[in-house]
């Protein structure tokens, strides 16, 4: 009867390891490609992430939806990453592939190509900035969050979350204004 339990909850902890690789999965690694910059890096991001899950599932105390717990592993490990010294020795990776960010947008071919260049402008600035900032606009530009969602997420208070935003906003826009972007809509 022990036996037949424990089967069960092997079963179930699959099915729902499962099922939150193909909620989340694409998501976290757009979160991670973000990060990092690095696509083959990023699938090991997540791979470990979900591996992490899985040994930890039993310990999640639910404080939080699945997906907050998720996101928080992948920035956490993705930190990890960019403490290995080894990373402070890679050169300049290639700019966001078209199929993590696909535009379905009517636009003529030339407009799309000029949407895509400054959005590419855009992540690249934004992966340049400091950890602490880069991590709450990714969420808020690119995860579509709302600052108390982020401040839950990375288990700051709401004010600090704020401050970091508007600092990394300022920070991005100077940024992006040395590299002759002028629009203000950001």
């Amino acid at each position: 009867m022990e036996i037949n339990n424990r089967l069960e909850s092997v079963q179930l902890k699959e099915d729902l390891l499962t099922k939150l690789m193909e909620d989340y999965g694409d998501e976290l690694k757009r979160i991670a490609y973000l990060y990092l910059k690095d696509k083959s890096q990023c699938d090991d991001i997540v791979q470990e992430v979900f591996i992490s899950c899985y040994m930890h599932l039993n310990t999640f105390r639910h404080e939080s939806d699945y997906k907050t717990w998720l996101i928080r592993i992948t920035l956490n490990k993705c930190k990890d990453y960019h403490r290995k010294w080894s990373i402070r020795n890679i050169i300049h990776k290639p700019v966001i592939d078209s199929d993590l960010y696909n535009d379905n947008s009517t636009n003529s071919a030339e407009k799309m190509a000029e949407q895509k260049e400054i959005k590419n402008e855009i992540i690249n600035t934004i992966s340049s900035l400091k950890p602490k900032y880069k991590e709450i606009l990714i969420l808020y530009y690119l995860q579509d969050f709302k600052l108390k969602d982020i401040s839950i997420t990375l288990k700051l208070n709401f004010h600090t979350t704020k401050t970091r935003f508007i600092r990394g906003k300022a920070y991005l826009k100077k940024e992006l204004e040395k590299r002759g972007y002028k629009d203000g809509s950001f």
